[in-house]
């Protein structure tokens, strides 16, 4: 907001602008030109963040915590967000389509301020030395030295103004400075889908199989000395006559369950088996 206002009120930054912009360094040192061309890569947001999801995939691979990936993603989201909205309010041309000079140029339809390159070369590798684990200062003097030269080398191209790149540094800065405050959002994100992955890997809870309960039904046979004989209902009945076994019926869930728990399901020389708290009348069916 200091650069923007700074710039607009025609300031000594906008003399600066100026100056250097109709000094042409490009065409003052003009033998860095190819170095620098390979090393503005550095700030644009394709290459630069493919680079660093890679890096951060292959370690959430690795260590199973997505805390870097998820906290170099919120980084993202805020520099597309806060840079973007920047962009689209101010319209500012680049010094190649000034209409005159001394304008500050703001307003015209543009998308010069602040610099989308030197913001990005901040946020994507200043959140990088902000996830580092170890030799976390050299890192960090390695991104702010990245950031520097992509800043300046768009400046040296005539691409963008000075305070552009000024606007990039600020605008970078402040998004890692908001990162500390982003990281309780990535700590609830990560419990939720710990707890999602196991859900999903729980094996299911295996259902017990029902126990039929029906009532004794004792048929009258052929044979004995008087012609009857009294007894259970033979396993195979139903499938040779329908008449015995026919009025079996099933007990209600209460009873299935005391007779399932007993221990007891199999037929014994003394007769049906004993039930505790169920009625003698009813018997498991055993094959």
């Amino acid at each position: 907001m200091a650069v923007f206002l700074g710039v607009l009120t025609r300031s000594p930054l906008l003399e600066f602008d100026w100056r250097v912009a109709m000094w042409r360094p490009y065409r003052q040192w003009h033998e860095p030109a190819g170095l620098l061309d390979v090393l503005v890569v550095a700030g644009q947001r394709g290459p630069s963040a493919t680079v660093a999801l890679g890096w951060l995939g292959w370690r959430f691979w690795r260590s199973r915590n997505p805390r870097p990936l998820l906290v170099f993603l919120v980084a993202l989201l805020l520099l597309n967000l806060s840079v973007g909205a920047v962009k689209l309010g101010t319209g500012r041309l680049g010094p190649g389509y000034a209409h005159a000079i001394g304008s500050d140029e703001f307003f015209r339809g543009g998308n010069m301020f602040p610099s989308g390159h030197t913001a990005n070369g901040v946020v994507v590798w200043g959140t990088l030395a902000y996830l580092a684990t170890r030799r976390r200062r050299t890192v960090g003097v390695l991104a702010a030295l990245v950031a520097l030269v992509v800043g300046l080398t768009t400046v040296y191209q005539g691409y963008h103004w000075f305070s552009d790149a000024l606007g990039g540094w600020a605008a970078g800065a402040l998004v890692l400075l908001a990162l500390p405050r982003c990281e309780p959002l990535v700590e609830r994100v990560t419990v939720w889908g710990r707890g999602l992955r196991e859900r999903l890997r729980a094996e299911p809870v295996p259902v017990p199989a029902a126990v039929t309960v029906v009532g004794a039904h004792r048929h009258r046979g052929r044979g004995g000395r008087h012609g009857a004989t009294d007894g259970p209902c033979p396993a195979g009945a139903a499938a040779r006559s329908p008449s015995p076994c026919a009025p079996w019926r099933q007990a209600s869930p209460s009873l299935a369950t005391a007779a399932a728990r007993s221990g007891v399901g199999v037929w014994n020389e003394r007769g049906p088996p004993r039930v505790p708290g169920v009625p003698e009348m009813l018997v498991m069916c055993v094959p």
